[in-house]
């Protein structure tokens, strides 16, 4: 079976290196010219047996991949959802609803639709330029906002905001720079900051039918040196739990409102005391994480099973997603740099000598310079730690946040 990746990179990377291993072939597609430094590292072109770059004209890309056989297009990394669905759409392969695909990646489109479908949202608006952002700001008379692109990832350019001033200030920087995949930003979203527990669900879907690979607790703190929210650490929730159940329904409702039917998606939602609200929600795998270590504590990964519905559609229906639990405690923890420098190769290294290290994801390059963490896209990486005793593992992650301290990842 062939089947194209769009933008293989973040989790996209693991997706077409479990496809190949499976004797699968797979063809990469590049939506972009250019592709962001901090994504490019995890593309490895041996795991495909055609590489077509950056493809201008969908309808000779769509003409070759007709002619050489691929019965599936799907995105590897959020920056390919759009062209993915197009061409899959083009070549009558199975994708998602076409009357939502613009929801799929505009966050206000998709809070529009979910609202519409009975589903909790954060209250916003759309803001084009600064004064409009504050405006709305001091009218709504909340006490805190959130001001983000419409369409990025990785908390790029989040900001919580107390402010008319903060507002504007932050709304500016958005409408002057481009998204981490290069795209401009033509608006702003200004949305009420939500309270609660926060979640990310990874779901794959096949036919309609939809499963629950993985849900994680967030645990985020803010950066010493912005507004920005920076993730701290994600622990395992298994689906048979209460909160399980209760993010499965509302996710899966998620997915219906937003004409999810035949793609992996990843969905962050904030658990309230009123019930779960929608954060937002991307039509891909979810991104930062290390399928094999998640396989060998839980089972089963988003990657694996997504891989699996891929080649075999109908096998998502056999697939029980309230079994998936963990074994002891496992934590993925986000590395976090706090000082200007170059970066220090052997910080992974000490990482690893943790007792409960199981895997360490290092995106400093050797002798490259970095800069304090302010999101996920300036994080030196991540790492898995894992112990039958919660206790170890918190005696660990203390011990590596107190390194950070001292400045473990620059020399």
């Amino acid at each position: 079976m062939k089947i194209a990746i769009v933008d293989g990179y973040s989790t996209g990377a693991a997706l077409a290196d479990r496809l190949h291993s499976l004797g699968h072939e797979c063809v990469h597609i590049q939506s972009r010219p250019e592709v962001n430094p901090y994504l490019a590292r995890a593309f490895r072109a041996e795991h495909y047996a055609h590489d077509l770059g950056f493809a201008p004209d969908t309808t000779r890309l769509t003409t070759w991949l007709r002619r050489n056989g691929v019965a599936r297009v799907v995105a590897g990394s959020e920056s390919g959802v759009t062209l993915a669905e197009s061409v899959s759409l083009a070549l009558g392969l199975p994708t998602n609803s076409v009357a939502r695909l613009r929801a799929r990646r505009d966050k206000a489109l998709m809070a529009s639709a979910v609202r519409i479908a009975g589903l909790a949202t954060p209250h916003g608006t759309v803001a084009r330029s600064a004064a409009e952002a504050a405006d709305w700001f001091m009218a709504s008379k909340l006490a805190e906002a959130v001001v983000k692109p419409l369409a990025s990832a990785g908390t790029d350019n989040v900001t919580f905001c107390q402010t008319p001033q903060e507002v504007a200030e932050s709304s500016q920087k958005i409408l002057a720079s481009r998204t981490a995949f290069g795209e401009p930003n033509s608006a702003v979203l200004v949305q009420e900051v939500v309270h609660g527990t926060e979640f990310y669900i990874n779901s794959v879907s096949a036919g309609g039918v939809h499963r629950v690979a993985e849900i994680w607790r967030y645990t985020k703190r803010r950066s010493l040196t912005s507004s920005t929210p920076i993730y701290d650490f994600e622990e395992p929730v298994p689906a048979s739990g209460r909160e399980g159940r209760l993010l499965r329904a509302f996710v899966f409702s998620v997915l219906e409102a937003l004409g999810i039917t035949e793609t992996p998606a990843h969905t962050e939602v904030m658990l309230t005391s009123d019930g779960p609200v929608l954060i937002e929600t991307g039509a891909r795998l979810g991104g930062a994480t290390a399928p094999h270590i998640v396989e060998r504590f839980c089972g089963i990964s988003q990657t694996s099973l997504a891989a699996t519905a891929l080649i075999n559609p109908m096998s998502l229906l056999s697939f029980n997603d309230s079994q998936v639990q963990c074994t002891g405690t496992l934590r993925c923890v986000e590395l976090i740099n706090h000082f200007h420098g170059q970066a220090n190769t052997s910080a992974a290294t000490k990482i690893e000598e943790l007792p409960t290290a199981v895997f360490v994801a290092s995106a400093a390059e050797p002798g490259s310079l970095l800069e304090p963490t302010t999101d996920l896209l300036s994080s030196p990486g991540y790492a898995y730690l894992a112990a039958d005793e919660r206790s170890e593992v918190v005696r660990d992650y203390d011990a590596l946040r107190a390194w950070e301290s001292e400045g473990l990842h620059t020399t």
